[in-house]
């Protein structure tokens, strides 16, 4: 990706190290010591939403995927800006055989799609705000789905919402290295850009973050 792109900042530090040390480090301390989110309920949402052809966007390390175990026949195309994350995870889900597609999903999607499911599992707080600004990625997500296509996630959310004082020290740090673009993130603002594409949206908050499901994507306006 272009390092003058707007989306640059919040991929450009998923590098070898960082995605070496994610499990222990983002999935088993930050997102449960400090953002305050149990694991396992993604892991079951994943086994409980995801359809026979799946886009995950923004993968990471493919921890999510692999847990969930999807059944054989179960078609993945992982999608991420950054190549570092698509090879990693690749090597991880192998026996699934998935493809690979390197784009950002702030700009129309280069997929075969239409997918049964997408998933965009804290990818929303990384990407360039405002968060209004976040539902042309959700757009491009909804345009590549079937007209019943579910789209589930989580995000974290920005400084309006309650936080422990260390979560709140992280937020700040996060915006103002560039990593995230969240501090005005809400989750009546999450529901919003959501039901801008979607008939149907649940959104719920826990810890630091919103998990959100949104299902029949509505029609592209003209």
């Amino acid at each position: 990706m272009d390092r003058n792109d707007p989306s640059y900042k919040g991929q450009r530090g998923y590098n070898r190290f960082l995605l070496a040390i994610y499990d222990p480090w983002v999935l088993g301390f930050m997102t449960r010591a400090v953002w305050k989110v149990p694991v396992p309920p993604g892991i079951e949402r994943y086994r409980r939403l995801m359809g026979r052809r799946h886009l995950d966007v923004g993968p990471g390390t493919g921890y999510f995927l692999e847990k969930a175990a999807p059944s054989d026949g179960t078609e993945i195309t992982l999608l991420d800006p950054n190549p570092n994350v698509l090879r990693k995870t690749s090597r991880r889900l192998a026996a699934m055989h998935p493809i690979t597609v390197e784009a950002d999903v702030m700009k129309p999607l280069p997929v075969e799609g239409p997918f049964d499911s997408a998933a965009l599992n804290y990818v929303l707080h990384c990407l360039p705000g405002p968060q209004s600004n976040k539902a042309v990625a959700i757009r491009n997500i909804a345009d590549v789905l079937t007209p019943d296509g579910v789209l589930f996630g989580g995000t974290v959310l920005g400084l309006e919402e309650r936080h422990r004082p260390q979560a709140r020290a992280f937020l700040r740090a996060a915006n103002l290295a560039g990593d995230f673009d969240n501090l005005g993130d809400t989750a009546e603002g999450l529901r919003g850009i959501l039901e801008e594409s979607f008939e149907t949206v649940e959104v719920e908050v826990v810890g630091s973050a919103a998990d959100f499901t949104a299902r029949s994507p509505r029609p592209a306006s003209p």
